[in-house]
């Protein structure tokens, strides 16, 4: 039998960070797919998580987990199937190591994954967007900062790992207002900031002091703003916004959703799916599509460039009741 301890500490620090480069989110969803994983089994097998043992982990131990993640944590499919992917990524590793438990490796990367719905996605007007960003009170130091930043999250179509380690070093001022953004797959690249928001980001660095942590935004400790801090702030000014736009209350808004309405602006005003793809630092084109899904002005632009078929017109006229008596007497 072989404690699993020792491999999971190597893939989790060695393997992922190391020689795959992995981003830090990255290397924290994985290990929490494995708290998981390890507190379910040793629930299952009545021993502590350090010690269990490799082969413990079979394919039996792990699709009963993931339908646990379902049942009892009310996961969705995604978030089962990212689960799914992280314990396969280590069982090809961990095979490697220890070649005996290769057929066991085997039948867990057999699972499959489930398939998922694709929704149209959830995008706000301007009218909300504008009604969230005008929700914090600059009045306050706090205000000031949620103002800029939930404008540089939503003028530059962010994901919310990326607002949140944004680094001083990597926002440019000067002479062009510029982020500086490391995004998935370690892909950099540099967005102009809209004049606004560049305007509200200086109102926020002028507040914002000399705590010792590099990024951009922090909370009322000095600390780095965490996704789950951005997340609550969020939530609230989109809570106090919906008094004046009811239009929000009907709506669940994430960071996420800051993003897919910086995507959707842009494809409304550019109509090119690649400009879109490159501002939000897409790998393939195939997820950009999801824009030109969702849009509905663009699928009547289509149906008025189509000619309609030529059909013959006709009108329909009631029958006189007395002819149509006489008409039925001739038969």
């Amino acid at each position: 039998m072989t404690p699993i301890a020792s491999h999971i500490t190597a893939y989790l620090r060695e393997r992922l960070p190391l020689q795959r480069g992995a981003s830090p989110h990255t290397c924290d969803s994985y290990a929490d797919t494995f708290r998981l994983l390890f507190e379910f089994a040793s629930a299952r097998l009545k021993v502590t998580p350090s010690n269990l043992y490799l082969e413990q982990i079979d394919a039996k131990m792990v699709m009963d987990f993931l339908a646990h993640l379902e049942s009892v944590r009310n996961n969705g499919a995604r978030t089962r199937n990212a689960r799914l992917a992280a314990i396969k990524s280590f069982m090809r590793f961990v095979e490697h190591r220890v070649p005996s438990i290769l057929e066991q490796s085997l039948r867990i990367l057999a699972i499959p994954t489930k398939k998922t719905d694709t929704a149209l996605v959830n995008y706000l007007c301007m009218e909300e967007m504008q009604a969230i960003l005008n929700a914090p009170d600059i009045r306050t130091r706090a205000g000031i900062r949620d103002r800029a930043m939930l404008h540089v999250g939503f003028s530059a179509g962010l994901r919310v790992s990326e607002l949140t380690g944004l680094l001083l070093n990597n926002v440019t001022l000067q002479p062009l207002p510029t982020v500086c953004v490391l995004g998935k797959g370690r892909k950099e690249r540099a967005l102009p900031l809209w004049k606004q928001a560049a305007t509200d980001l200086r109102a926020w660095l002028a507040v914002r002091g000399d705590p010792p942590t590099p990024e951009m935004f922090v909370n009322a400790r000095g600390q780095a703003m965490t996704r789950a801090g951005f997340t609550y702030l969020l939530h609230q000014h989109a809570q106090a916004a919906a008094a004046v736009c009811p239009s929000l209350r009907d709506k669940q808004i994430s960071p996420h959703v800051l993003r897919h309405t910086c995507a959707m602006i842009l494809f409304q005003a550019t109509g090119d799916l690649r400009k879109v793809s490159l501002w939000l630092g897409h790998a393939h084109m195939q997820t950009t599509e999801i824009y030109l899904r969702a849009d509905p002005m663009e699928k009547i632009s289509a149906i008025e460039g189509v000619t309609p078929p030529r059909l013959k017109q006709g009108r329909f006229s009631i029958p006189d009741k007395l002819i149509a008596s006489l008409q039925g007497k001739q038969h």
